[in-house]
C-alpha cells in the first residue's frame, strides 16, 4: 500500500494474498466496480470483529518491489470454496469497515478442493466485485510466479479450506479519512481444516487496505491491500 501521492503502478495486485504461504500484496486503482459473483452463505464463518486496541503510532504502509518476471502457471478451477463467500450485497456498501472486513474474508477464504493456490482466492473477490476496477483487472491479469509450497501441498493432502477470523487494528500513523478515500488496518487469523478431520497451524498477518469511492454519497471498494 502507498500513501497518498504518487503510485507505484509496478507492484501489481496478485501479491496481496501474504501469509506464511510466501504471499505478499500491493495494488491500485480508483475505479468503484460493482460487479457481483457467485456463492453465498458462511457455514463454517467463525470470523469475530473486535473493538479496535490502543493505537501504536508504528503501522508501516509499504510499497512492495516490483514482482519477478515468470512463466505462467495454470491456475485452479472455478467454483465456491467451502462455506461460501460474503458479497456485496450481504453488507452495507457504504460502510468502509463492512466493505475492507468483507474483502480480506474472501481473500483469505481458501479451499484446495477446487484451488490451485493463494491467486485463485483473490481473482474470486475480483470477480464479486469486492474490488476498484483498476486493482480486479491487475489481480485477474497477473500469474502465479512459481509453484504452491509445501505448506499448500500438505493442507491439500488434507483436501483443506481456510476459516478467517478478522479484527481491527487502528493505528495512529494511518492516513486520515475523506468523503472519497478510507483506510484499514486489520489482524487476519487463518486456519487450515481438512476435510479428514485435521486441522493446522494458524497464521496471523497484519493487512493495510485503502478504500475508495466515486462521491460521498457512493459504494466502497477496495483500491490496494499490503500485508506484514
Amino acid at each position: 500500500m502507498t500513501l497518498p501521492g504518487k503510485r507505484d503502478t509496478t507492484a501489481v495486485a496478485a501479491t496481496v494474498l501474504a501469509l506464511a504461504l510466501a504471499l505478499g500484496g500491493c495494488g491500485s486503482g480508483t475505479d468503484t466496480n460493482t460487479g457481483s459473483g457467485s456463492g453465498s452463505g458462511s457455514e463454517q464463518d467463525v470470523s469475530a470483529r473486535t473493538s479496535a486496541p490502543a493505537p501504536t503510532g508504528t503501522g508501516p504502509y509499504p510499497t512492495p518491489s516490483a514482482p519477478r518476471e515468470a512463466e505462467p502457471l495454470p491456475t485452479g478451477a472455478k467454483g465456491t470454496p467451502k462455506g461460501g463467500i460474503i458479497l456485496p450485497r450481504d453488507v452495507d456498501q457504504r460502510d468502509a469497515d463492512e466493505v475492507g472486513w468483507s474483502t480480506l474474508k474472501v481473500m483469505w477464504t481458501f479451499d484446495t478442493i477446487i484451488d490451485s493456490g493463494q491467486r485463485d482466492a483473490g481473482v474470486r473477490a475480483a470477480d464479486a466485485g469486492w474490488l476498484t476496477k483498476d486493482y480486479a483487472t491487475e489481480l485477474r491479469a497477473q500469474q502465479p510466479l512459481s509453484v504452491p509450497g509445501a505448506q499448500w501441498r500438505e493442507w491439500a493432502g488434507h483436501r483443506a479450506y481456510t476459516v478467517v477470523t478478522l479484527s481491527k487494528a487502528e493505528d495512529a500513523a494511518m492516513p486520515g479519512d475523506t468523503d472519497t478515500e478510507a483506510w484499514g488496518q486489520w489482524t487476519v487469523t487463518v486456519t487450515p481444516l481438512g476435510r479428514d478431520d485435521w486441522a493446522g497451524e494458524s497464521t496471523t498477518v497484519v493487512a493495510y487496505l485503502q478504500l475508495t469511492r466515486k462521491a460521498a454519497d457512493g459504494t466502497w471498494r477496495v483500491a490496494d491491500v499490503t500485508v506484514q
